[in-house]
This record gives C-alpha cells, sequence and structure tokens, in this order.
C-alpha cells in the first residue's frame, strides 16, 4: 500500500448505500475501514479482508464501540481522511403512538453514531490538519410526513450536528456536510412497496457518488450543506 494513500471509514458499510459506497473509494484506491454491527455480514459482502480494506464490528451507540473502530483504523493505516457516517435505522409511527423504545432507537442509531464517531475520528484529524466528514441525513428532515415525526426529527439532528461541525471545523481543514436522500432504490424498499415506482428512487451508486464527491478535493469549498438527492421527484 502507498504511504499517501488515502483511508476512510465507512459506518454501515453492509448495508446497500454502504456496499456502493466503498466501491466508488475502492476506484479511487482508498484504504477502506468497513464497520458494521456484525463481522459476518461484512465478510458475506465484501469476500476476505485485504491489504487496502480493514472489517471492523462495534456497536457505535456505544462510545467504546467509536473509539475502537477510530484506534484499529490508525493502528492499521495511519491515518483517517474521510468518515462516512452511514449507520441508521428507519421505524413509522405517529408522534402519539411512538414509544420511547422506538424514540431511543432512532435517536440512537441516526444521532448518537454521528456524536460518537465524531469524538473518535475528529481529534486525528485535526492533529493531522485536514479531513473531510459526510453524514446522511434525509430528504424527510426537511418537512416531515405522516407517520414519520420520529424518523424526520432524529434526521433534522444530523442536519444541525452538520451544521455546527461544519462552523467549528473548517478553519482547521476539515470539511462537514451531509446529503438528504429520498427512498433509495433497494431490494428491500421494493419487497416493501411493491405498488411503487423504484424508477423515481435513487440509486445507491448515484448516492455514493455524491458522497464520494463530497470528500474529494473537488469539493474543499462546500462547508455544511445539507444537499437534496431526490432522484426524478
Amino acid at each position: 500500500m502507498e504511504a499517501t494513500s488515502e483511508t476512510v471509514v465507512i459506518t454501515g458499510a453492509s448495508g446497500n448505500l454502504g456496499r456502493a459506497v466503498a466501491d466508488a473509494f475502492a476506484r479511487r484506491g482508498a484504504n477502506l475501514v468497513l464497520v458494521a454491527r456484525h463481522r459476518e455480514a461484512l465478510a458475506g459482502h465484501f469476500g476476505d479482508e485485504d491489504p487496502r480494506r480493514l472489517f471492523i464490528a462495534a456497536d457505535l451507540a456505544a462510545q467504546e464501540g467509536a473509539k475502537a473502530v477510530a484506534d484499529a483504523a490508525l493502528a492499521r493505516f495511519g491515518r483517517i481522511d474521510v468518515l462516512c457516517n452511514l449507520a441508521g435505522g428507519f421505524r413509522m409511527a405517529t408522534v402519539h403512538e411512538t414509544s420511547d423504545e422506538a424514540w431511543r432507537f432512532l435517536f440512537d442509531l441516526n444521532v448518537k453514531t454521528v456524536i460518537d464517531m465524531a469524538r473518535a475520528v475528529v481529534p486525528p484529524m485535526l492533529a493531522a490538519g485536514h479531513g473531510c466528514i459526510v453524514n446522511v441525513a434525509a430528504y424527510a428532515a426537511l418537512r416531515a410526513s405522516a407517520g414519520m415525526g420520529a424518523y424526520a426529527a432524529s434526521k433534522s439532528a444530523v442536519i444541525r450536528l452538520t451544521e455546527a461541525m461544519s462552523a467549528e471545523l473548517r478553519d482547521h481543514g476539515i470539511n462537514v456536510n451531509c446529503v438528504l436522500p429520498t427512498t433509495l432504490d433497494t431490494p428491500e424498499n421494493r419487497q416493501a412497496m411493491p405498488q411503487a415506482d423504484p424508477a423515481r428512487w435513487v440509486d445507491p451508486a448515484d448516492l455514493a457518488g455524491i458522497i464520494a464527491f463530497l470528500a474529494s478535493p473537488a469539493a474543499r469549498a462546500i462547508h455544511g450543506a445539507a444537499i437534496p438527492v431526490t432522484g426524478l421527484v
């Protein structure tokens, strides 16, 4: 491996979007730190580890899990250049019927994982004097639909965290931005919504390309942006 190769940490790497984002960065020769709750899921999707690919199983809603990811990435590759916060979850319920467990589930997966990874990854980025962080919020964060109050609230928090982190870190050479996708075209979503038109959804590969762009030198002038990615809607 080249000493100058960028190192990219991707949370939620075993999901459809995670695999597309990993492919996008692999094409530009990055070292990949692929993070999921279960190592078996990573091995099932990516095969074996190799000199440029590290698998880590971690609970990112626990601070020690996020720290373990950063420590392993630095031990293996010596640097962290990009963090892609893809880990997240979705549930639907009316606000008055949303249980405490559902609120905790959504805010742990969609918000606390972002905070914990920031605590773990920002210090080495500050020490290096550069870095890129791309968070995944949701288009629903701009205006919630019925049954999506808790989900939209959690994703709205991701936008606010992105803005705050950008204001705090841009003068230190660190770009922080987020993307706001609508429905992704995945096998799971096709099965859950058989009457919908997936041609109007967002291809994970297209969203991955935008995430990779935001983590490239071409996007060095973009700070604190929340970029809608809406397919044909």
